[in-house]
């Protein structure tokens, strides 16, 4: 079916329509209000997969600035991935939400700008052009301020000062790429890129590095991180979102799009600037698994091991080879699998105890075990066990970055099982500490109890993800080999 550019508008605009309507209305019930959310959310996530369903294509202009400036959509294979990614974690994510935030305060407030980062995050991903995804990326930025800076105490507060300040710097780099891979007045994303203009090769391609450093600043690539561990003080259903689609993933999508989609790997292959960002990526990597070991904060060792995955993500781009990006997408879509278990895992920990480190864990999980044994499964996967959906992606990384034949990229595929190395120890060893206490010491209280069924349902639904993709892998696999080829 032909694209109408004014239908991906619908899913967009939708949860934007509920946040404002949330900030206008007087306080709900939380059973009304939790119903209206749920109905919003899952309308659009409805909307966005019929859509993925039956059109495919790029629309014409929904709004034009000028020639080469507009904001137009398409739903190509990148779009197909992340929206249904999105779409599929939100209401979930939403679910959970409910146990987790009851009895706060300003919860229409938290809502309304949760709902509507769903539809900015939606925008990002059916962006047509660098404009449209630079705007919604920096919309995206504004929308989740009130939620990094939700509880108001001076860490969030501080947190919150933090993210704007990387933004706005990322921002700053990202635009001077989006200015010039549009002022030949192409700008439209396409396999393998599209740029085409008269300047200078080695000038594009340190445009391009400040659009990979600017876009990756989202992603946490070193050394623009600080505000990603900070921004753990958010609520968990925030940082949950922020660690597996909306935010972190969000900046590796515009880093495959900039890279594959608009400046192209015939631009950058073999120059210095294609070995940075390889070497970067890989100094990331262990950097982050080295800096999650030393935490003892639960969620801040998670929000660490983000940093490092989403460097795993970044150097399958950055290889400039079709089974790299394959890795690379295979890694967006499990990383996001398993780090909403896990962060949601952390999340029921902290909401049922009131603990936040990890010398609390002791035991823990004798008295939840449904949690922990989900935490479990989904640290098993992220370390690279075969058998789940996290050994796939790495694995298909390692070949890719060893077929590659670059000094750069050896050194990147010998980081990323350093890295791997380094994940067990950071993420299993909660599950030691949780099932077997050291010395059998059990820190937490005799009436600790398992989460709630709406925070087990989906941590749950995450965790047979993760194992299902381990084991039947086949069809994702190859509906994104399809796309790491420019077939879809």
């Amino acid at each position: 079916m032909t694209l109408n550019p004014e239908a991906l508008l619908i899913p967009v605009l939708l949860p934007f329509l509920g946040g404002w309507i949330l900030l206008c209305l007087p306080e709900l019930s939380e059973h009304k209000r939790n119903i209206f959310l749920e109905i919003f959310a899952c309308f659009t996530s409805v909307i966005v997969f019929i859509m993925l369903y039956i059109i495919r294509g790029r629309g014409d202009a929904v709004y034009s600035f000028t020639k080469g400036f507009s904001i137009a959509f398409l739903i190509d294979g990148p779009a197909m991935l992340f929206a249904g990614m999105i779409a599929f974690m939100w209401p979930l994510a939403l679910l959970y939400s409910f146990e987790y935030m009851r009895g706060n305060p300003r919860q229409n407030q938290f809502y309304a700008f949760y709902l509507m980062t769903y539809g900015i995050t939606l925008g990002v991903a059916f962006s047509a052009n660098l404009v449209t995804m630079y705007v919604f990326f920096e919309m995206l930025t504004l929308v989740t301020i009130p939620l990094v800076s939700y509880w108001s105490d001076p860490d969030s507060i501080y947190a919150s000062r933090l993210y704007i300040g990387y933004c706005v710097f990322g921002a700053s780099l990202a635009f001077i790429a989006v200015v010039m891979g549009t002022l030949d007045g192409i700008g439209d994303f396409l396999y393998r890129g599209n740029l085409a203009g008269e300047y200078n090769s080695n000038f594009m391609r340190i445009v391009y590095l400040c659009g990979f450093f600017g876009f990756g600043t989202k992603a946490a690539i070193f050394p623009f991180f600080e505000w990603l561990p900070k921004a753990s003080v958010a609520p968990t259903p925030v940082t949950a979102l922020l660690h597996a689609v909306a935010v972190v993933n969000t900046g590796a999508f515009a880093v495959l799009r900039l890279t594959w989609y608009a400046f192209g790997p015939a631009l950058l292959s073999g120059s210095i600037v294609h070995a940075i960002c390889i070497l970067t990526a890989s100094f990331s990597m262990i950097f982050a698994a080295v800096m999650a070991l030393r935490q003892r904060h639960f969620k801040r060792r998670l929000a660490y091991s983000t940093m490092s995955n989403l460097s795993y993500i970044l150097f399958g781009v950055a290889l400039l080879t079709p089974d790299g990006l394959w890795g690379g997408l295979a890694h967006m879509l499990f990383h996001g699998v398993i780090k909403m278990s896990l962060f949601l895992c952390a999340g029921a920990f902290m909401r049922v105890t009131g603990n936040e480190y990890l010398y609390e864990l002791d035991g823990v999980g004798r008295h939840m075990p449904w949690t922990f044994t989900a935490y479990t499964l989904g640290a098993l996967s992220l370390t690279g066990i075969p058998l789940f959906c996290g050994f796939i992606s790495k694995w298909r990384l390692l070949t890719a970055g060893i077929a590659a034949g670059t000094p750069a990229a050896f050194i990147g595929s010998v980081s990323l099982i350093i890295s791997a190395f380094l994940c067990a120890l950071y993420s299993l060893t909660v599950s030691v500490r949780a099932f077997y206490p050291y010395g059998g010491r059990e820190r937490c209280g005799p009436n600790i109890h398992e989460a709630n069924w709406k925070m087990l349902v989906p941590i749950w639904i995450f965790a047979v993800f993760n194992i299902f993709f381990g084991l039947r892998s086949g069809f994702v696999m190859s509906f994104l080999e399809s796309i790491a080829h420019g077939i879809i």
